[in-house]
């Protein structure tokens, strides 16, 4: 006990990205586990569903058809959590209450018209297209003046609060730039002023030299477990080549980076047998005009599972009161994702 050491002791962690910190608990991934067990999902769909509000010529809840799509479908969100037409106005009471009008436009992408595929069971080439319609509509969000941040995530599985298996994605584009996209600007800001680089160049050098949260590499592209990650099998994809946007990425790049989504979330459907939930997203320039050289794009993936198909990670007690807190270290996941190429 004398010795300090990362794969045993309890200790805490930086995230350089956001500027916290988590608790790493290594010695807990002995203990048993009598807690919540999930129901593992059916996964037999069919390529087509009349009942399906995504699928090619099915007609969604507000009454529209879709077209009979054959690549990739865009449409506006027919219950958007966001609207464009939001009269400006705002609400405050001495200092501590605080509200202010949001406009912005929400958007769905089916990647695929076959209902029964996930990006890992799609060709390279066709989650390419993908990546070609991430690019034109951050390109076209991102250029309305009141547009000043474009997240583009994906929701998979109904675990992750998905309510349609059909594979398809989202776009949130609003004019107030969100918390999270907001800490990593500042973070990365400071780091660049400092240093005249971005953060994830220096980091991405640091985690080649160490390679122990490496879990697998591109021509263009670096996933990885993060040294700070929160979730047990959380990864990043970092590009090896510094720029702020997707709209930099040149058409090898958007290849390659098409490839290593479709080889990391294969790794993530091996490890437990099941198709892998996840929520991910990524993080890019804001758009509000300003130059931001400190930006350096890359993509998250947040799995929520722990031990098997059936056992989760919750986010509770201590992670809510306190900070987010893990058992198994980063090194250990990228160990065991790293295992399954």
């Amino acid at each position: 006990m004398n010795t300090f050491d990362l794969t045993e002791h309890p200790h805490r962690r930086f995230n350089a990205l956001t500027g916290e910190w988590l608790l790493v608990s290594p010695h807990r991934s002995k203990r048993p586990w009598q807690g919540q067990q999930e129901e593992i999902p059916k996964e037999e769909r069919p390529q087509y569903d009349p009942k399906c509000y995504l699928c090619p010529g099915n007609v969604r809840a507000n009454g529209e058809y879709n077209p009979p799509y054959t690549q990739t479908f865009v449409f506006d969100n027919d219950f958007g959590a966001l609207q464009a037409d939001v009269p400006a106005g705002n609400f405050q009471k001495g200092n501590l209450l605080k509200a202010e009008a949001e406009r912005g436009i929400c958007r769905v992408i089916c990647f695929s018209p076959r209902h029964d595929l996930t990006l890992t069971d799609m060709e390279v080439a066709e989650i390419k297209k993908v990546v070609d319609v991430w690019q034109q509509q951050y390109e076209e969000l991102g250029a309305l003046d009141f547009i000043n941040y474009v997240q583009i995530f994906e929701n998979k599985g109904a675990v992750m609060g998905s309510s349609n298996p059909h594979p398809h994605g989202q776009i949130w584009a609003q004019s107030a730039v969100p918390v999270e996209p907001a800490k990593e600007t500042a973070q990365q800001q400071a780091y660049f002023q400092e240093h005249g680089r971005s953060l994830l160049t220096d980091y991405l050098a640091l985690e080649l030299e160490e390679n122990k949260r490496i879990v697998l590499e591109t021509t263009a592209f670096v996933a990885l477990v993060p040294f700070w990650a929160v979730w047990p099998f959380e990864t990043i994809i970092i590009p090896k080549r510094h720029f702020g946007d997707i709209l930099q990425m040149t058409e090898a790049e958007k290849a390659d980076f098409a490839q290593i989504i479709k080889e990391l979330s294969t790794v993530y459907d091996k490890l437990f047998g099941v198709a892998f939930p996840y929520s991910a997203g990524m993080h890019q320039c804001p758009t509000d005009g300003q130059d931001h050289p400190e930006w350096h794009f890359h993509m998250h993936f947040y799995p929520p599972l722990l031990r098997s198909a059936t056992v989760k990670k919750f986010m509770v007690g201590y992670e809510m009161l306190g900070n987010p807190q893990r058992d198994i270290t980063p090194e250990s996941a990228a160990e065991r994702l790293r295992s399954l190429l």
